[in-house]
C-alpha cells in the first residue's frame, strides 16, 4: 500500500503529513484478535489507518486487536511506515499527527531520533493544569465579564512526564463557555509556529482523517473484516482500498467548477457508475452510448478521455 501511495505522486515532495488514527470494527463472531473494549462496548478490532490528508490518499491500513495501542506498538507501526516511504523519498520531510493514543513517550522519542516531526494530542493533569492557570484563569475573567459566548485562549509550556525523561513543547487551547473551562493539549517537536497555530492550523486538520475513515467505511464497506484469521481479513481490506484508490482517481479527474469534483463517493457511484448504457464493442474500440437525457455524459466522455493513455 505504501508503495502505491509514493507511485502515486509523479516526483517526491518536499514535505507531507501523514495522519495516523485507529477506528472501531465492531466483531461479531470469534475471529482471532478480535477483543473486547470497554470504551466502545462491543468485540472489536481496531485497525490503524494512516492517510495523506491534503490529498485524501491512502498510505496504510492494518488490522490489530481491539486494544488501544502500547507505545511500543505505535513505535514499530511509524517505524515500519518512515523507512518505507524514505526508501522512496530519501529527502522529504516527513511529520506525523495523530491523537492522545499515538502521544507515547516510545513513539515520540524514535522520532526525534530519526528526523520525524509529529504532533500529538497529550491528556491534561494537574501539573499540565498548574502550568497554565494563569491564562486559564485569564480566560474565566474575560468570559465572566464579556457577552461573548466564546472566551478562547492558546498558551504553551513546557513539560515533561516521568516516563519521558526529557521536556517536551506543549501548546494548549483554553476555552470558557457556559459549560464551564476547557483545557486540550497538544505535544510536539516542531519549533516553528505559535501555541494557536500549532493547536488550531495543524492538529485540528487531522480531523479530516476521521472524514475519510468515515467515507471508506460506510461508503465502501471497509469494516466487513468477518474472516477468522487476521491474515485473511488483512487480504479483504485490499480490494477495500483498490476501491477506495479508483474512486478517488475519479474523483480527481473531475474539473474543479464542477459540483461533483468534491462529491463523495457514494454520490460518483450513484451519477457516474451506477447508471444505464448500451456498450457496443467492435475490433479496435469500445462505444457507450448513454440515453439523450443523461446528465453526466458530457463528463463521462471527458474522464474516460482524461484516463485514456497518451498515443506514443
Amino acid at each position: 500500500m505504501i508503495d502505491i501511495y509514493c507511485a502515486s505522486y509523479p516526483r517526491p515532495p518536499r514535505e507531507v503529513t501523514l495522519d495516523i488514527d485507529d477506528t472501531v470494527d465492531v466483531v461479531h463472531g470469534a475471529q482471532q484478535l478480535s477483543l473486547f473494549n470497554t470504551h466502545h462496548g462491543e468485540r472489536c478490532f481496531l485497525p490503524i489507518h494512516v492517510y495523506d490528508t491534503a490529498t485524501a490518499r491512502p498510505v496504510a491500513v492494518l488490522p490489530r486487536s481491539g486494544k488501544t495501542p502500547s507505545g511500543r506498538e505505535v513505535r514499530g507501526h511509524i517505524r515500519r511506515l518512515v523507512r518505507r516511504i524514505r526508501t522512496h523519498w530519501p529527502n522529504t520531510k516527513l511529520t506525523i499527527r495523530g491523537d492522545s493514543h499515538y502521544g507515547r513517550h516510545e513513539a515520540m522519542a524514535w522520532c526525534e531520533a530519526n528526523g520525524v516531526d509529529y504532533i500529538f494530542g497529550l491528556g491534561g493533569n494537574e501539573v499540565l493544569d498548574r502550568q497554565v492557570e494563569a491564562a486559564a484563569d485569564d480566560v474565566r475573567v474575560r468570559w465572566a465579564e464579556g457577552e461573548a459566548p466564546v472566551a478562547r485562549r492558546y498558551a504553551e509550556t513546557r513539560y515533561g512526564a516521568k516516563s519521558w525523561k526529557c521536556e517536551r513543547r506543549v501548546s494548549a487551547r483554553i476555552e470558557a463557555t457556559c459549560n464551564g473551562l476547557d483545557i486540550r493539549y497538544v505535544v510536539t517537536n516542531i519549533a516553528r509556529g505559535s501555541a494557536e497555530f500549532l493547536y488550531d492550523t495543524l492538529y485540528c486538520e487531522r480531523g479530516q482523517a476521521e472524514n475519510l475513515i468515515k467515507l471508506r467505511k460506510s461508503q465502501l464497506a471497509s469494516d466487513r473484516t468477518s474472516c477468522r484469521s487476521p491474515l485473511a481479513n488483512q487480504v479483504r481490506l485490499l480490494p477495500h482500498t483498490a476501491a477506495y484508490w479508483l474512486m478517488l482517481m475519479v474523483r480527481d479527474a473531475i474539473p474543479r467548477p464542477r459540483p461533483l469534483a468534491s462529491a463523495e463517493f457514494k454520490t460518483l457511484r450513484l451519477r457516474l457508475i451506477k447508471i444505464a448504457a448500451r456498450v457496443i464493442e467492435t475490433a479496435t474500440r469500445v462505444r457507450i452510448a448513454f440515453a439523450a437525457s443523461c446528465p453526466e455524459a458530457e463528463l463521462f466522455g471527458g474522464i474516460a478521455r482524461w484516463f485514456q493513455p497518451a498515443a506514443p
